[in-house]
């Protein structure tokens, strides 16, 4: 599990907790505060930050007069949720290009922030929404850089303009934009060559570059896994250039996320994307408000249905309506499953839902690791069996188990994931009107 893996896991069994208790007193408040000091402490966020974020729920939360019609206990929760949303910028940059002209993006940041491949996820973000979009490869510093970008860009149908021969990036970026200037291009992105916070010579060599490309935008790449001196080189870096935005990159897999995340405080910046993968699609806009429903375990439906879109999955509305009131058998879960899985890794796609907290931890990775298998059992079943599971008894158990080839224990296994999934689908059922008018239907 990744560290943001952990802290969604912290911060969800604290809220669990508070929601099973029967009566949420001051005491209760401060337990829950003390729950999301450690959580916050543990994924490497500045000690001064998390006392503050603290402070602020628990006078908030005892303090504030109740709304009319809210229980303590869900006004607890949404002061939580709004504090740690302000904690990440309320409001979420827009990432969409003005038309008119070409608008120019600079990407800048250390070694090693995986930079190069930000670049592209960048370019193939826009290129997806319609743009035409090229990168000029700035980067004379690294040996192979211009070789790897090309190499990468050319998987998603990105041009790149660079040459691996010419010493001055001042040259190379005068090159580019004359280059895409012919093809007229909505979007250039600028990858810059990797620079430290120390290295006095780089960092003019950036301020000039900035200079010459007048970019429209200067995204600071920061890796994750640095955790809090994410802050200090937000801040170096800041006083080179003027750092728009800031790209969080590798934040699917490190133990320091939330350190990096507080680079936010050091420059008033905001997070405009966030890079939670190795391929080339996995990046996304950082939306204050869902990235903390999904920490919280409230779920991130308006993304799940962005990455429906982008998939271009169609949907049957009765058969969505089906499935949000949990009346389905098991191919029908199999089918759907298998349509989602082309979003994404099952895990990070079902983790959007609200109520996806109430699977055990083990369960979505179940879920994408085994579905090949599944596929077999359900087509050892009788038509019964996959209509109601709940009849698979042991006896029917073993004879499927040997018809498919796998275990008695896997196809267990089957019927409470399919029992886990129906019951998790039931508790969308309150959601059900808003979540059928936005996904996208056939006709």
């Amino acid at each position: 599990m990744s560290a943001l893996g952990d802290l969604s896991k912290s911060l969800g069994e604290a809220v669990r907790k508070l929601l099973r208790l029967p009566i949420v007193d001051e005491k209760a408040i401060r337990e829950l505060v003390k729950d999301l000091q450690r959580a916050l402490l543990q994924a490497d966020v500045n000690v001064e930050l998390v006392l503050q974020i603290s402070r602020d729920v628990e006078k908030r939360a005892i303090e504030e007069k109740l709304p009319p019609g809210i229980s303590r206990r869900e006004h607890v929760i949404k002061v939580l949720y709004e504090e740690l949303t302000k904690f990440l910028g309320e409001e979420a940059p827009k990432t969409t290009i003005p038309p008119g002209k070409t608008y120019v993006i600079m990407l800048v940041g250390i070694q090693g922030t995986g930079k190069t491949t930000a670049a592209v996820k960048l370019a193939r973000f826009y290129q997806k929404r319609g743009l035409r979009v090229g990168i000029v490869c700035a980067d004379n510093f690294r040996p192979g850089a211009y070789e790897q970008l090309a190499q990468l860009a050319s998987k998603v149908s990105v041009p790149v303009y660079g040459n691996p021969n010419n010493p001055s990036p001042e040259r190379l970026v005068k090159d580019g934009f004359s280059h895409f200037e012919k093809d007229k291009e909505d979007l250039i992105i600028v990858d810059t060559a990797g620079r430290h916070k120390n290295e006095t010579e780089l960092m003019n060599e950036m301020t000039r570059l900035a200079n010459l490309a007048r970019p429209d935008e200067i995204i600071l790449a920061v890796d994750a896994s640095i955790g809090q001196a994410a802050m200090t080189q937000a801040r170096a870096f800041n006083e080179a250039t003027n750092i728009g935005s800031i790209l969080v990159t590798k934040l699917d897999g490190t133990a320091k996320g939330g350190g990096a995340l507080s680079a936010v405080a050091a420059t008033k910046a905001k997070i405009k994307f966030i890079s939670i993968g190795e391929g080339t699609d996995d990046i996304e806009p950082f939306v204050p408000s869902n990235f903390v429903g999904r920490l919280l375990g409230i779920g991130d439906v308006a993304s799940l249905v962005e990455k429906v879109r982008e998939a271009e999955i169609r949907i049957p509305e009765k058969k969505a309506r089906a499935m949000l009131e949990g009346r389905f058998n098991l191919k029908d879960m199999y089918d759907q499953l298998e349509a989602v899985r082309k979003m994404g890794p099952l895990k990070k796609v079902l983790g959007m839902l609200p109520g996806a907290y109430n699977l055990p931890d083990d369960a979505m990775e179940n879920a994408e690791e085994k579905m090949d298998a599944w596929r077999v059992m359900i087509q050892s079943m009788t038509k019964d069996e996959v209509e109601e599971p709940k009849i698979i008894d042991s006896s029917r158990a073993r004879r499927i188990a040997r018809g498919s080839g796998r275990t008695e224990k896997e196809v267990k296994e089957l019927v409470n994931q399919y029992t886990m999934m129906k019951k998790m689908m039931k508790s969308l059922k309150r959601r059900q009107g808003a979540l059928l008018k936005r996904l996208p239907f056939q006709m």
